[in-house]
């Protein structure tokens, strides 16, 4: 009996890709790729636009300020970039993890999977600005008064961090299946 229910609900999770075409995983549009930087700071990149212009929004705080920056390209010029975005969007991180300031130093991003595109392919850099630690802990403040009254009776953040993993890890068709067991695991 174990052993026909083991296949059978092997088989529900295979039928739940029938029908779909098999493609990349993409970023979607406003996906946050949270990471650090060299000498810790913590960084959140927002990804916008689509194929014909892309645009990257790295938000960063350290100890003592918080800075930003805005880079902006065509990536999709690169083949191997429209053939997996998250790959090229993974890559960008990784380096900005290397440096200590996302934002200095960084007027160009390159990925080594898009070594050959056109220069038009590149994240340039168009605009970058920096808050003095204290405005940057009242807007915190205040993210989190919002962020907690949007939450309250509800477990929204839990909802929608468990609809972010499910995007990333399940079928399309099981989506909403997938959010809804991994929300419960999550609490």
């Amino acid at each position: 009996m174990k052993s026909f229910t083991l296949f059978f609900l092997v088989v529900i999770c295979g039928m739940g890709g029938l029908g779909q075409k098999l493609k990349p995983k993409k970023r979607s549009n406003g996906e946050e790729i949270k990471f650090r930087t060299k000498t810790k700071d913590v960084c959140t990149m927002s990804i916008s636009g689509y194929d014909d212009e892309m645009k990257l929004r790295i938000e960063c705080k350290s100890q003592d300020m918080s800075y930003w920056c805005e880079f902006t390209g065509k990536p999709s010029v690169c083949r191997a970039f429209r053939n997996n975005p998250k790959i090229y969007w993974n890559q960008i991180a990784a380096e900005l993890r290397k440096i200590p300031h996302a934002c200095e130093s960084t007027e160009v991003l390159k990925t080594s999977m898009c070594q050959k595109a056109p220069p038009e392919a590149l994240m340039k850099q168009i605009a970058a600005g920096v808050e003095p630690e204290e405005l940057a802990n009242q807007e915190e403040s205040v993210q989190k008064m919002s962020t907690s009254v949007r939450g309250a009776g509800q477990g929204s953040e839990n909802e929608t961090e468990a609809m972010k993993l499910a995007r990333e890890h399940c079928w399309e068709s099981l989506h909403g299946f997938c959010s809804y067991v991994i929300g419960i695991f999550r609490g």
